[in-house]
């Protein structure tokens, strides 16, 4: 299951791997830790992470985690996470997160790579792919709607934080972009 490789010929999505622990700890910043991880990467729990994310690939579970990759040498430029089950969604949605790393960020990456994760939640059987935003957060809520999805509502989470819900249908429209 680690062989799946989705790619525009820009923007190539492939299952994280143990090598890109450096990468991403160099990439953090402080709007990935407070939104994505809640905390600073440490090498410890990066490759702890790493390890569930390849486990979820070898067993099928419900998460589906990408490295988000660019240029000539498939530069890890951030992470992309399809969730096929998480409390909140209704059966066939599929919950879709990500964070670009500073350097990437305004180059359009992060809509292509919503585009590859929702053709493969598509062809996995997914039939709405939702991307939940803090209000605060206006950058990936512009990619949620450049990418084809609506606002939807905004919903109070079990943490308090409220969220924009942006949702898209897979199977009713085509994917352009």
């Amino acid at each position: 299951m680690h062989a799946v490789k989705l790619s525009d010929g820009i923007v190539t999505l492939s299952p994280l791997r143990l090598d890109d622990v450096k990468a991403h700890l160099a990439g953090e910043d402080e709007l990935l830790v407070r939104r994505l991880s809640g905390g600073p990467g440490t090498r410890q729990g990066v490759e702890a992470y790493i390890r569930h994310c390849l486990e979820q690939w070898d067993t099928a579970g419900p998460l589906r985690a990408f490295g988000i990759r660019s240029g000539a040498g498939d530069t890890l430029t951030g992470t992309i996470d399809v969730r096929f089950a998480q409390k909140g969604l209704a059966p066939g949605q599929v919950n879709i997160a990500y964070g670009l790393y500073p350097s990437y960020r305004g180059q359009g990456l992060a809509t292509r790579a919503v585009h590859l994760a929702s053709r493969y939640a598509a062809s996995e059987g997914a039939a709405e792919a939702v991307i939940r935003v803090e209000p605060e957060n206006p950058g990936s809520a512009a990619v949620a709607l450049r990418a084809g999805f609506v606002h939807r509502e905004r919903l109070r989470a079990e943490d308090g934080t409220w969220l924009d819900w942006y949702a898209r249908g897979l199977r009713d429209r085509p994917f352009t972009g």
